[in-house]
This record gives C-alpha cells, sequence and structure tokens, in this order.
C-alpha cells in the first residue's frame, strides 16, 4: 500500500538535503516533485496542486531552528496538511440509537458485503455489541448465501426473506425481528448498483428514507483509483451519506481515493479494509494514514491490532507455562493463529518504522507459517506436548507426514528451543527484577553522606 508514493515523497525531500534553510527556490522544486508523486498515485491535479500551494504558504518564511533541518521540516508540514487532507481527526460510529442500523451502499465489487461481515465482528468483538445483518442483496445470485456463510465464521445471524423481493420491507421487517431479539445494531447489506442506473439508485434511496439509518457508509474499492472519488461524489449527490469505507487497501494500489476522497466530498473516510480475513478492519486515522505514506511506520494500530486478539486469561496460563518451562508446540501454534489473525504480514511489518522501506520488494506471503503448521500437526499429541521425545526416527516420521524435509524439522525443531530459552529468560530477568524491588523495599534507607 502507497509504496510508490512514498518512494516518490522520499525522493523529493531529498532536494533539501544538506541546504541551510528553506527558500522559495528549493521549495518549488520540492513541492513540484510532490504534485507529481500524488498524480501519479491518482490524487486529482486539483486536489494536488491545492495540497502543495497550503504547503508552500507554510513553508515560506519559517524560521528553521537549528535543531531542525529544513528536510526535516518540510516532511513535518507535508505530513500535518496529508493528514488535514484526509480529515484530520478519526470519526467513529453514530450507535446511539437501540438498535442502531447501519445502511451499506456502493458499486457492485466494492465489497460490501464483505465489509459488513468484518464490521459485524469488530462491534462484536472490540465494542460488546450484539449485531444482526440483513440480507438486502436480492438481485445478485448467490448474495444471501455469501452474507450467510461471511456470518457462520463470525458467529452472527442473518435475517433474509429468500422469496421477498421488495428491501424496504425486508429491512423494516429486520429492524422489527432486531428488536425482539435483543439485537443493538442492524447491519443492512444492499446491491451494487451503479450510479446511472435510476431505477436502483431510486430502491436505495426509498430505503434510506423508510428505515432512518443511524450510520449510512459508502463502500469503495480503493484500488479503482479516481474513479472512486467520482462515483463517492455521485452517490454522496443522492444519498447524502455519512462517511465512507476504503476496501483492498492491502493491494497494488496508489493511494489516490484515500488522499482526495475526503476533499471531493467532504465526508470523513471511517474505516479501511486491509485484507480478506474478518479481523482485517481498522478504523481510520488520518495523521496514523500520513505516518505509513512517509514511511514512518504506525506502531500506534499495530498495538491496537494485538489488543484486540490479547485475552488476559490465556496470557496468565502462557506466563505459568513459562515459568514452568512447559511450553510446547500446541502453544506455539497458539501464538503462530494469533499473529495470522491480525492481518496481512507485510502490512503488519510495514507498520514498524523504517521497516516498510527494507521490506518494500520482499514478497512477504500470507502462507508463510503453512509449512511449520504442517510439520507441528504431523507431530502426535504427546511429541506436541513433550518435543524433548523428538528423537531422529520421530522426526523422519513427522517430515514424511508433513510433506517437507529433515532438515526443516530440524530447524523448526532448533528454533521453537531457542524461542522457549529466549522466552524463560525474559521471565526468569522479569521475576528477579520484581524480587529485587521487593528487597529494596525492605532495606533501610541508606545514610546521606
Amino acid at each position: 500500500m502507497f509504496e510508490n508514493l512514498s518512494e516518490r515523497l522520499e525522493r523529493s525531500f531529498k532536494i533539501l538535503k544538506g541546504e541551510g534553510k528553506i527558500t522559495e527556490i528549493n521549495v518549488a522544486q520540492t513541492l513540484k516533485d510532490v504534485r507529481k508523486a500524488l498524480i501519479e498515485a491518482d490524487v486529482s491535479y486539483k486536489v494536488a496542486k491545492s495540497f502543495t500551494d497550503d504547503v508552500k504558504k507554510k513553508a515560506l518564511g519559517m524560521n528553521v531552528l537549528t535543531a531542525v533541518k529544513p528536510g526535516q521540516l518540510m516532511v513535518k508540514l507535508v505530513h500535518d496538511e496529508m493528514a488535514e487532507l484526509m480529515g484530520g481527526e478519526a470519526v467513529g460510529l453514530n450507535l446511539s440509537s437501540k438498535p442502531s442500523v447501519i445502511l451499506m451502499s456502493g458499486l457492485q465489487g466494492s465489497g460490501k458485503t464483505t465489509f459488513s461481515g468484518k464490521l459485524a465482528n469488530m462491534l462484536k468483538t472490540k465494542n460488546r455489541k450484539n449485531p444482526m445483518l440483513v440480507a438486502c442483496d436480492v438481485y445478485r445470485p448467490a448474495a444471501i448465501q455469501q452474507l450467510m456463510v461471511v456470518a457462520e465464521q463470525i458467529g452472527v445471524p442473518v435475517y433474509s426473506e429468500p422469496d421477498n423481493k421488495n428491501v424496504v420491507e425486508i429491512a423494516n421487517n429486520a429492524i422489527r425481528e432486531a428488536k425482539a431479539k435483543g439485537h443493538d445494531v442492524v447491519i443492512i447489506d444492499t446491491a451494487g448498483r451503479l450510479a446511472i442506473d435510476e431505477d436502483m439508485m431510486r430502491e436505495i434511496e426509498s430505503l434510506k428514507r423508510s428505515v432512518n439509518p443511524d450510520e449510512t457508509l459508502f463502500v469503495v474499492d480503493s484500488m479503482t483509483g479516481q474513479d472512486a472519488v467520482n462515483t463517492a461524489k455521485t452517490f454522496n449527490d443522492r444519498l447524502d451519506f455519512d462517511g465512507v469505507v476504503l476496501t483492498k487497501l492491502d493491494g497494488d494500489t496508489r493511494g489516490g481515493a484515500a488522499l482526495s476522497i475526503r476533499t471531493v466530498v467532504t465526508k470523513p473516510i471511517k474505516f479501511i479494509g486491509t485484507g480478506e480475513k474478518m479481523e482485517a478492519i481498522d478504523a481510520f486515522h488520518p495523521s496514523r494514514m500520513a505516518d505509513r505514506i512517509l514511511g514512518m511506520g504506525d506502531v500506534v494500530s499495530l498495538v491496537e491490532r494485538a489488543q484486540a486478539l490479547y485475552d488476559e486469561e490465556e496470557a496468565k496460563k502462557m506466563m505459568d507455562k513459562l515459568k514452568k518451562n512447559k511450553f510446547d508446540f500446541d502453544d506455539f501454534m497458539a501464538q503462530i493463529q494469533q499473529i495470522k489473525k491480525m492481518g496481512n504480514l507485510k502490512d503488519l511489518a510495514s507498520m514498524i518504522p523504517g521497516v516498510g522501506k527494507a521490506i518494500k520488494d520482499v514478497d512477504i506471503d500470507d502462507d508463510a507459517f503453512k509449512g511449520i503448521e504442517a510439520i507441528i500437526q504431523s507431530m502426535t499429541p504427546k511429541e506436541r506436548a513433550n518435543p524433548q521425545i523428538l528423537n531422529q526416527s520421530r522426526r523422519m516420521r513427522i517430515a514424511k507426514g508433513s510433506g517437507t524435509s529433515i532438515q526443516e524439522v530440524n530447524k523448526l525443531i532448533k528454533q521453537f528451543d531457542q524461542t522457549r530459552k529466549m522466552m524463560q529468560m525474559v521471565t526468569n530477568t522479569s521475576k528477579m527484577n520484581m524480587m529485587m524491588n521487593a528487597m529494596r523495599g525492605k532495606m533501610p534507607p541508606m545514610p546521606k553522606p
């Protein structure tokens, strides 16, 4: 995501490297390259020019502190202006009603159904809500079935009327059902429609008027670039939606939609989809996105993803196992599953400052754990619980059963032993520090000299 834009911006800032101060000439050269980079990233010329003009006004005449180099100051100015361009502050959902109704809208193939599931999953796990999905795509073959498959993955019910083609009736019946069964959020998945299809546009306008949703979200495929911005404007003119959802930001997207859609429709981007998994959804934070575009990483979002999957009870059990040196391959496999739930591996790595640039040409396969999982699954329950019994003959059998080589099995077991020793060392060090602090608390204060 944004790799080409990040690289171009970095080259632009090098113009100021070594310069003693910001001048109109070197600012003009830098911002000319920045404007080109934005246009190549599919940002409209009008938005790109307005952006660079605003940065130029702030940069010229600004005194540069001796501790701050001109290049660093320009990065700061571009970062702040970019965050402002994308909305400035994160905007959440309005969920004040009981039940709160969220209406999804967008083009065909934009990812509405999958995103509806992701949103329901997020509200269920993070916000402790009790959501219900509603199948109002009555045109696309197997659309209802797709929503049911998605819902089954996350354990959320679906309201549908397969024989009814009246979406207004279906939605209102669903809301009544939600009230009766205690669901506090209703997410209505609708059919994809073209802005030029007058009948379909009138249908979703009628649906919105009837259910009076707390939130109307426009889901847009970020890979469609500037066309996404134009489509969003047309939909907003008809629906006056509350926010935008950008999907497929993990793909080969140039990022123009994320940068300019807020300016064109004057509605906030509320969420981004960063992968196919149900957990691959993030609230949109303009400042964090600016950090990532400028190669600064996004540690806060990385920590939030980890915290969303953090189970305090499981963590305590794991700590007890480590203290007793009983961390085994079942625990190792559980940790791998937790990492996989966090999302696309390359996307996760790019959140670490400095790593994004280093791995831009590295192909990190999301199936990177497959070989490890195959080896562990080829062990017997006794072998997974007691790694010390894995002798040569057992290792040969595991290699054959997992379709790997004996070298790969040996390498995994060696890595596992090293990981266990390291975790044991960290646990013991932490324990020792606690003991030392406790002892210090009992010691009498040292006499003053």
